[in-house]
């Protein structure tokens, strides 16, 4: 049975105090409600070793939200799948399309960054999805498939056990814009789909694909109910302490 996961990916917010007490409440509330999904929270990488011995891991996963594409060099400002796994850290969001766009990142590197988290047996979040004028154009399937296939084609086949998939639409992200429930399940669908046909049944079926595209707590439910859908990378919102527990609970 595929995992249902609820990702919040800080991005570069919160002071480190304001971090600190967001974790603690977070874990404080899984703790005591159980909810069905698994918490992931990607802060900013000066607060990764704080946080990964604040929280307790059996309710509260951290997550770095990026890796290096190289194991080790120089390459000022980089932090590789190897340090990161040396503090303990189990998942990293690769592929990220804000870094695709401001770092200029490409398929062949996130296909290298992929390749170092499996090394160190870091789960990526792996992102995916197109811009409004791609999908405007009625290209976004094709987007999606080359994002998909050009980044997984190098990989071995048995680190796809470790693969998640979080399918962002571009113009969704930070702009209030929410690609409807069906919208969300028809491309999560394709997405199982391109899956199954480059990398077989077993790696679309156990595959968790996430939805990250302006996830609130007003909407999560619907977007939730989706058969392809199973959970969410949720940005500004995972911000906002009763937001995010609300959209954790949409996960049934």
């Amino acid at each position: 049975m595929r995992d249902k996961i609820v990702a919040g990916n800080w991005k570069m917010n919160l002071n480190f105090e304001d971090a600190i007490q967001l974790a603690t409440n977070i874990n404080a509330w899984v703790a005591d409600n159980h909810p069905i999904a698994q918490v992931i929270i990607a802060p900013s990488s000066i607060y990764l070793q704080t946080l990964l011995e604040g929280v307790d891991e059996q309710y509260v996963k951290i997550a770095s939200q990026d890796i290096a594409a190289h194991e080790k060099g120089a390459y000022t400002g980089d932090v590789s799948a190897e340090q990161l796994d040396s503090i303990g850290l189990d998942f990293a969001i690769i592929g990220h399309s804000e870094r695709r766009e401001y770092q200029f990142e490409t398929d062949e590197i996130i296909a290298a960054k992929l390749k170092q988290a499996f090394k160190y047996q870091i789960s990526p979040i792996f992102c995916v999805g197109e811009k409004l004028e791609e999908r405007e154009s009625e290209k976004h399937f094709e987007v999606v498939k080359s994002q998909i296939v050009n980044a997984l084609k190098s990989q071995k086949a048995e680190d796809l056990s470790r693969l998640i998939i979080a399918y962002e639409p571009v113009w969704a992200i930070g702009t209030g814009k929410t690609a409807s429930p069906e919208q969300a399940q028809e491309i999560h669908a394709f997405i199982r789909k391109v899956l199954n046909d480059e990398f077989g049944t077993d790696v679309a079926n156990n595959t968790s694909i996430l939805y990250g595209g302006s996830v609130n707590a007003q909407n999560a439910n619907q977007i939730f109910a989706q058969p392809d859908i199973d959970g969410g990378l949720v940005g500004g919102a995972s911000l906002k302490y009763e937001d995010f527990t609300q959209i954790i609970s949409a996960c049934k």
